[in-house]
């Protein structure tokens, strides 16, 4: 990848509702401030993705409790299918995806502490390995069991050849001060600079002289559409500022011509309905609503969201679990092909010998 100006951690830092950070790249406890700093405008990429306080930790530790029941829609607000045949469908469509470029579509999946990033990866692995594994490994605790990049090519069913889709995992937004992650680390691994297994680190931000650094990345090496994953149980709980935090995340990634999309993980928390059917998840008028906030959160409209279920206490697959985990992923897939299309050269006059 080719060095970027502008990256130079010396630069003043842009600011996710705080003062600039010492050069020392430490994680900032303010991320429920609102951002009001003037330099907030700016378009530093060393800045830091800011933290929750202990404090506001503990305030929004409570459990969530569901709205007051509504009968659900009489008819799906989007059409889908819950059968076999359909499931089948969307994992041939996976399985031949070909990005224009020929290469791989690499997705980033960006949120916050135990949001579910890691899970979806190893649901989407389970549909097709036609058993429920854990392939990217997933704590439970409230700090990121995630610590460096990780990729994670998808492999075709009964061992065949992985797929065009690669998902990429790396530690969660907040979640302690030992995350280190900063807006400059995350647009070095979009940009394609940030080496496979990096350890993210607030006194080592990705630089030149990190072990591995990609210094002109190709087009392979970059990221090609970025997945926000949120909580559906914590959408009303979050901390003020991580909307400023996501708005300003989004808009420095779409000046990099990236395309953005949404997950709305653990769905069946919020709904009881969808949690004893989850064909019902789009007649819930609760899940709806979420959605609406969850695009309030992250600035983007609705037709940008899915909503899924990941594997967690199950031992056998889902064929409604597996139709929203792959509709999910055909979305995607949409989105991060847009990038190719954008960035792949085009032969617009006849080929001269």
């Amino acid at each position: 990848m080719q060095k970027q100006t502008g990256e130079n951690p010396s630069l003043p830092r842009f600011s996710f509702g705080i003062s600039a950070p010492p050069p020392c790249f430490k994680v900032s406890s303010a991320l429920a401030k609102p951002a009001i700093d003037k330099v907030a405008g700016t378009k530093d990429s060393s800045s830091i993705v800011t933290d929750v306080s202990s404090t506001e930790r503990r305030e929004n530790t409570h459990l969530f409790t569901f709205p007051a029941a509504q009968p659900n829609l009489e008819s799906q607000w989007r059409d889908m299918e819950w059968t076999e045949e359909q499931k089948t469908s969307l994992m041939k469509t996976v399985s031949s995806y070909k990005p224009s470029s020929g290469e791989v579509s690499q997705v980033l999946l960006l949120g916050p502490v135990g949001s579910g990033k890691s899970s979806f990866i190893s649901s989407v692995q389970s549909v097709f390995n036609g058993r429920v594994t854990n392939r990217a490994m997933v704590g439970s605790s409230s700090t990121s069991f995630t610590k460096k990049l990780q990729s994670f090519n998808i492999h075709g069913q009964n061992g065949e050849d992985p797929t065009r889709l690669v998902l990429c995992d790396m530690v969660g937004l907040g979640g302690g001060e030992m995350t280190g992650l900063t807006l400059h680390d995350i647009m070095s691994v979009i940009k394609g600079h940030a080496p496979e297994g990096h350890k993210f680190s607030p006194d080592q931000p990705v630089r030149s002289e990190t072990v591995g650094y990609v210094k002109r990345p190709s087009l392979k090496d970059k990221i090609h559409c970025v997945a926000f994953v949120v909580d559906a149980s914590k959408i009303l709980t979050y901390p003020k500022g991580l909307s400023t935090t996501f708005q300003q995340l989004r808009e420095h990634i779409s000046d990099l011509g990236v395309h953005q999309v949404a997950l709305l993980t653990h769905i069946d928390k919020i709904c009881s309905e969808t949690d004893k059917d989850l064909t019902q998840v789009y007649k819930s008028h609760i899940i709806r609503d979420m959605m609406g906030k969850a695009a309030a959160l992250l600035g983007m409209s609705t037709s940008y969201i899915i909503p899924v279920r990941n594997y967690s206490s199950e031992l056998d697959l889902d064929v409604n679990t597996d139709v929203l985990l792959l509709s999910a992923v055909d979305h995607i897939l949409q989105y991060a092909d847009l990038y190719f299309q954008d960035n792949t050269p085009q032969n617009t006059g006849p080929k001269i010998d």
